[in-house]
C-alpha cells in the first residue's frame, strides 16, 4: 500500500489512517530485522517475489489509474520502473533517470517528462460563421516521483502550457498557463490481512470511472486534477475505494494564482469485482459499482444559477470475451437544484469485434448512447444527465457535444495500415432527447436559442485519427473531423464546422 501527503491541512480521518498504515508496516519490519540474520531476511523477500503471482492481487489494469502502454501512463505515478533496479537494465541516459537509487534498493527516484508540441484548426468556431481559429499550442511537464520503501512516496509535478495562434479568444488555465503544480500528494501503503490499503493525499489525478464520467483529460494542455484524498482496499478478486476531492480552478499565471478549491466538491465510492475467467467460456471482465456525489454552488440549468446536489448510482462493466470487446456504463443521477428534484438517465455503450488474434488485427465497433434532457428551461424535475469530468472529446474533438440531452449512434473501425500506426475512422450521427431543451457544449453551457428550436437532429459527424507510434517516447497523433449541424443547431443559426489537428509527443 502507498501513502502520498501533500502540505496543506487535511481532515482527520486521512491523517489517522496514514498514521495507522505507517504503524503497522513499521513494527513487523523492526521485529523481521532485530530478529532475523540479514541473508535470511534476503532469502525470504526473494522468496516471496517470486511466489507471489499477479492472482494474488487486483489486476493493475483495473484498481482505476487509466491505462499503461508500453510503460507509460496518462498519470505518470502510475509507472513501475522497478525493474530498472538492475543496473544492467539501465542501457541508456534516459534508463537511469527512470530509477536513481538514492538509499540502497528501496529508496529511489524516478523523473519523468513530456514536451508536446500541437497545432489545432477549427473553422466557424463556436459554430458561428466567423475566420477560422488556429491554435498553435506547446506542453512542457516535469515530475519526480520518490519511493521510500515499497510503503511510502512522494510524488511532485510542475507544468507549462503555451498558447498562440488567430482568434484564441481568452484561453483558460487549463489551455495557457506560465507556471502549475500539476499534482502534489503522498500516498502509504501497506499489506493488512492478505489485502493491499492506501491513501493518496494532495492534488492528483482521477479516472476510476467510466471515461466518459471522470478522466484528466489530456486533450487539455494542463490537466484536470483534484484536491483531497483517496483511501482503497485491494484483495484478489475486489476492490474499494474512497474519495473526498475540490476541483483545481487555475489561473493563467505562476503557482500563486491556482486553488484547491472552487463552488464544486466531489465525493464518492468506487469499486469493482473481477468476473470469474470462466465465464462465459473465457473472459477477462470487470464490474464496477459506484456512488458518487457532486455538489455545484453555482450549477447554471435554463440560465439560471443555484445549488445543486447531484447523486451518481452507476454500474461499469467492461473488458474482454474471446475477441468481442464491450464498455458499458449505467447509471441513474438524483439528488435536488435550486429545491427541484432531479431524475436523470446516462446509458453507454460501447462495444468492438477483433477480426483476427493478433492485437493488431482491425477491430469493427458501434457506439450507442442515451443522455436524458429536459426540466432545464422549466419548473419541476430536472431530467438533464451531467457527465462530472469526463472525456470530452468522444463526441466531438471541436469540444461541441457532451452527455447531456443527448442521443448519439456511431460505427466505427480501427486497424493498422502499417506498423506502428493506427488508424481509425467512425461516423456518428446525434439527436436530442428533449425537444424543449437545448443542444449542449462540452463545458455544460448550452447553445443559446436551441431551446426553442423544433429541430431534434443535433449533427452528423465524420472523424478519422491516426496515431504513430514511432517509439516507446515519441508519437505523433493526426485528428479530422467534419461536423454537420442538423436542424436543432442550424434552426438557431449555427454552422457546421471542420476540426484539423496534429501534436508531437516526447516523453521521458
Amino acid at each position: 500500500m502507498t501513502f502520498r501527503l501533500r502540505s496543506p491541512a487535511t481532515a482527520i480521518a486521512p491523517a489517522a489512517l496514514v498514521a495507522a498504515l505507517a504503524t503497522a508496516t513499521a513494527i513487523p519490519a523492526f521485529a523481521q530485522t532485530a530478529t532475523t540474520p540479514p541473508a535470511t531476511i534476503q532469502n525470504e523477500r526473494a522468496r516471496q517475489t517470486l511466489a507471489a503471482p499477479l492472482s494474488e492481487s487486483y489486476p493493475a489494469e483495473a484498481i482505476g489509474d487509466g491505462v499503461t502502454t508500453g510503460g507509460y501512463n496518462q498519470s505518470r505515478w502510475v509507472e513501475d520502473w522497478s525493474r530498472l533496479r538492475d543496473p544492467a537494465k539501465r542501457k541508456t541516459i534516459l534508463d537511469k533517470l527512470k530509477y536513481i537509487p538514492i538509499g540502497g534498493d528501496d529508496v529511489y527516484l524516478t523523473l519523468s517528462g513530456e514536451l508536446r508540441g500541437r497545432v489545432n484548426l477549427t473553422t466557424n468556431p463556436d459554430l458561428r460563421d466567423r475566420e477560422a481559429q488556429r491554435q498553435d499550442i506547446v506542453r512542457v511537464v516535469g515530475g519526480a516521483d520518490l519511493h521510500v520503501t515499497d510503503h511510502f512516496r512522494f510524488f511532485g509535478e510542475l507544468a507549462h502550457g503555451y498558447i498562440q495562434g488567430e482568434n484564441i479568444g481568452a484561453p483558460s488555465g487549463f489551455l495557457r498557463n506560465k507556471l502549475v503544480v500539476q499534482q502534489s500528494f503522498a500516498d502509504a501503503t501497506a499489506e493488512v490481512a492478505g489485502a493491499d490499503l492506501g491513501i493518496r493525499v494532495g492534488r492528483q489525478t482521477f479516472a476510476d470511472g467510466p471515461n466518459l464520467l471522470v478522466v484528466p483529460r489530456d486533450n487539455n494542455t494542463i490537466f484536470f486534477t483534484f484536491n483531497g484524498w483517496r483511501a482503497w482496499g485491494r484483495a484478489a478478486g475486489a476492490r474499494v475505494d474512497v474519495f473526498d476531492f475540490t476541483p483545481t480552478r487555475l489561473g493563467n499565471g505562476g503557482t500563486g494564482d491556482d486553488l484547491n478549491k472552487d463552488t464544486r466538491r466531489f465525493s464518492g465510492v468506487s469499486t469493482g469485482i473481477v468476473v470469474p475467467k470462466t465465464f462465459l467460456g473465457g473472459s477477462k471482465l470487470y464490474v464496477d459499482p459506484f456512488l458518487w456525489r457532486l455538489r455545484n454552488d453555482a450549477a447554471v440549468w435554463g440560465g439560471r444559477s443555484a445549488r445543486e446536489v447531484r447523486h451518481f448510482y452507476g454500474l461499469h462493466v467492461w473488458g474482454d470475451v474471446g475477441p468481442v470487446n464491450l464498455d458499458w456504463t449505467i447509471n441513474h443521477q438524483g439528488g435536488q437544484y435550486d429545491n427541484r428534484d432531479i431524475s436523470a438517465w446516462l446509458l453507454l455503450f460501447a462495444q468492438s469485434y477483433r477480426i483476427g488474434k493478433d492485437r493488431s488485427a482491425p477491430r469493427v465497433g458501434v457506439h450507442a448512447d442515451y443522455a436524458s434532457g429536459g426540466g432545464a428551461y422549466g419548473r419541476g424535475t430536472l431530467k438533464t444527465s451531467l457527465a462530472p469530468f469526463g472525456n470530452n472529446i468522444y463526441y466531438s474533438y471541436q469540444l461541441y457535444a457532451t452527455p447531456t440531452n443527448l442521443i448519439a449512434v456511431a460505427p466505427n473501425v480501427s486497424f493498422q495500415p502499417i506498423p506502428k500506426v493506427r488508424a481509425s475512422l467512425e461516423y456518428q450521427w446525434s439527436w436530442r432527447d428533449s425537444l424543449n431543451d437545448a443542444v449542449y457544449r462540452a463545458n455544460g453551457q448550452a447553445f443559446a436559442g436551441t431551446q426553442n428550436v423544433a429541430g431534434r437532429k443535433i449533427a452528423e459527424t465524420a472523424r478519422a485519427q491516426i496515431v504513430w507510434s514511432i517509439s516507446p517516447r515519441v508519437s505523433f497523433t493526426g485528428r479530422y473531423e467534419h461536423l454537420q449541424a442538423g436542424s436543432a443547431l442550424t434552426g438557431a443559426g449555427y454552422r457546421s464546422s471542420d476540426f484539423l489537428a496534429g501534436w508531437l509527443s516526447l516523453r521521458l
